[in-house]
C-alpha cells in the first residue's frame, strides 16, 4: 500500500497516496458523471422531444438539492467506498431510463431513474468533493483539483465519441440509436465497481508524512449538528451559496437551447466533443495557475492569487456572455430554425462560442472547488462544503430544468444566466477578500471537529513508519 510502484522526477507514487486515490475517483467520475454528462450535452437525453429529459432532470436535481445538503452525512456515516458505488449505479439506471424511453415511451419511468439519480448523484459527489479539497495539501490543492477535472471530462469526451461514431452518416435530426444507451450503461456499471478499489480515508498518506483528518465514527446526529455548525460559525460561506446556485444554471441554456436545438444529431455529438474537450483545458490552465511556482515557490500569495482569480473570472464572465449575445439575438424557441451541420456556412463561429462556454464552466467550477478548499483543511467541514455546494447547485439545476420544461424563452434562458453568474461574482468578493489567508493551522481544523487528534482519524504508527521506510 505504502511500497512505491513509480518514481520519476523525485516524485514517489504509492497506492495509498493522495493523488492516486484521487486519480481512482477521477476516473470513477470519468465512467459516471462523465457518461451522463456526454448524454445530457446531446440535448434532450439524445431524444428529438426534450420535455421527457426536461422532466427527468428537475426530478433529478430537486432530489439532488435535498440529498446534497446531507450528503455529507451520509458520506461520512457510511464511507466513502460506499457512496462512490451506490452513486455510481444511480447513473446506469438513468441512462437505461432512456433506452426503454425509445422503445416505449414511458415517461414515468424516466422521471423514476432522474429523482433516483438525484440521490445516488448526491452521495458521489459528496464522496468526490471530501476526497479532492481534503486529500491534497495546501500547496497542490488547485493541481489536484484540475488533474480530477481533466480526467472526469476526458470521460465526457470519450462518451461523446460513442454517438458520434454511431450517427457519422445520419444529416437528420433523431433520437441516438440503442447502441449508443447500451454503451453508456456498460460503462457506468464499471464506475460503480471501480469505487470500491478506494483504500480507507485513515490509511492515506501525504508525502511529508502527514495525514487527512477525518471525524472517527461519527454519528447522523453530530453530523447534521456539523452541518449548522458550519453555517453559525461561518456564516460567510452564504456568500458563496449564488455561486453555487449558479454553477450548473447555464447547462440547460447550452445544451438544450445551442447544441439540442440549432444543429442536427451528428453536429451536436461533435460540439458535445469539443464542449468537453475544452473542459480539459480550461481546468488544466486554471489549476495551474492557481498553484502557479517561480522557482520552486508560489508565484504570489494565496491571498493575492484568490483575488487575481476572481478577477480573471469577471471579465471572462463579460465578455464571454457578451459575445454571447451576438449569437442568441439571432434566434429564439419560436423561430423556426434548420438544424445546422458541420458542413453548413458559418459553423466556425457558433463552434467556437460553444468551446469557449466549456472553458467557462470548467474555470468556474475549478475556482469555486479551490476557494472552498482554500478555507479549509478539514475533511469533516468539506464534506459540509461540498454537501452545501452541490445541494444549492442542484437547486439551480432543477428550477432552470422546469423553466425549460415550460418553454421559457431561449433569450430568456441567456440573460438569467449571465446576470446570476455576474452577481455571485460580486457577493462572493467579501470572502475572497478577507477569509482566504495563506495557511490554515491544523489546530483550527480540529477544533471544528470537536476534538484532539486522538478522536480523528489518524494513520497508525505502524502505517507512518512504512511510508518512511519506502520513501528511503
Amino acid at each position: 500500500m505504502y511500497r512505491p510502484f513509480l518514481v520519476t522526477g523525485g516524485a514517489r507514487y504509492y497506492y495509498a497516496s493522495p493523488l492516486v486515490q484521487l486519480v481512482i475517483v477521477a476516473f470513477v467520475c470519468f465512467l459516471c458523471p462523465g457518461m451522463f454528462n456526454a448524454l445530457n450535452g446531446l440535448g434532450g437525453g439524445g431524444q428529438v422531444d426534450q420535455t421527457a429529459a426536461d422532466n427527468a432532470n428537475t426530478a433529478l436535481y430537486t432530489m439532488f438539492a435535498v440529498f446534497g445538503f446531507f450528503s455529507g452525512t451520509i458520506v461520512n456515516t457510511f464511507g466513502i467506498k460506499a457512496s462512490l458505488s451506490f452513486g455510481g449505479l444511480g447513473y446506469c439506471v438513468y441512462v437505461a431510463s432512456f433506452l426503454s424511453y425509445s422503445h416505449t415511451a414511458n415517461d414515468g419511468f424516466v422521471v423514476f431513474a432522474g429523482a433516483l439519480l438525484g440521490c445516488c448523484a448526491g452521495l458521489l459527489w459528496g464522496a468526490q468533493g471530501t476526497i479532492m479539497m481534503s486529500y491534497p495539501d495546501e500547496a497542490a490543492k488547485g493541481r489536484y483539483i484540475s488533474i480530477f477535472w481533466m480526467i472526469f471530462n476526458l470521460g465526457a469526451v470519450i462518451g461523446a465519441l460513442i454517438p458520434l461514431a454511431q450517427n457519422l452518416n445520419n444529416t437528420a435530426s433523431s433520437t441516438v440509436s440503442d447502441g449508443t444507451y447500451v454503451g453508456f450503461i456498460v460503462l457506468t456499471f464499471l464506475g460503480a465497481v471501480l469505487a470500491w478499489c478506494l483504500v480507507d480515508a485513515k490509511h492515506v498518506v501525504r508525502d511529508d508524512g502527514s495525514h487527512v483528518i477525518l471525524k472517527k465514527h461519527p454519528t447522523v446526529a453530530s453530523e447534521l449538528l456539523g452541518l449548522w455548525e458550519t453555517i453559525t460559525s461561518e456564516p460567510f460561506i452564504l456568500l458563496l451559496f449564488p455561486m453555487f446556485f449558479s454553477s450548473n444554471w447555464f447547462y440547460t441554456y447550452q445544451f438544450n437551447a445551442i447544441n439540442g436545438s440549432y444543429f442536427n444529431t451528428r453536429t451536436r455529438a461533435l460540439n458535445n466533443i469539443a464542449y468537453w474537450t475544452a473542459q480539459i483545458v480550461g481546468a488544466g490552465a486554471l489549476g495551474w495557475l492557481l498553484d502557479l511556482e517561480i522557482g520552486g515557490k508560489p508565484a504570489a500569495p494565496r491571498p493575492t492569487r484568490a483575488r487575481w482569480a476572481w478577477a480573471g473570472m469577471l471579465a471572462f464572465t463579460m465578455v464571454l456572455w457578451g459575445g454571447g449575445w451576438s449569437f442568441q439575438s439571432g434566434f429564439d424557441r419560436d423561430t423556426a430554425i434548420v438544424a445546422a451541420d458541420w458542413m453548413s456556412s458559418g459553423y466556425g463561429g457558433p463552434l467556437v462560442l460553444y468551446i469557449l462556454y466549456g472553458v467557462y464552466d470548467a474555470a468556474w467550477q475549478t475556482f469555486v472547488y479551490w476557494l472552498m478548499g482554500s478555507l479549509t483543511n478539514s475533511g469533516r467541514k468539506l464534506a459540509n462544503y461540498a454537501g452545501f455546494y452541490k445541494g444549492i447547485q442542484s437547486a439551480g439545476a432543477a428550477v432552470m430544468w422546469r423553466l425549460d420544461a415550460l418553454k421559457m424563452s431561449f433569450r430568456g434562458e441567456f440573460f438569467s444566466s449571465w446576470f446570476l453568474l455576474v452577481g455571485a461574482l460580486v457577493v462572493a468578493l467579501p470572502v475572497v477578500l478577507t477569509k482566504v489567508k495563506e495557511h490554515v493551522p491544523e489546530a483550527d481544523d480540529i477544533k471544528f471537529s470537536g476534538d484532539d487528534t486522538s478522536d480523528s482519524d489518524t494513520l497508525d504508527v505502524a502505517a507512518l513508519e512504512s511510508v518512511k521506510v519506502h520513501a528511503k
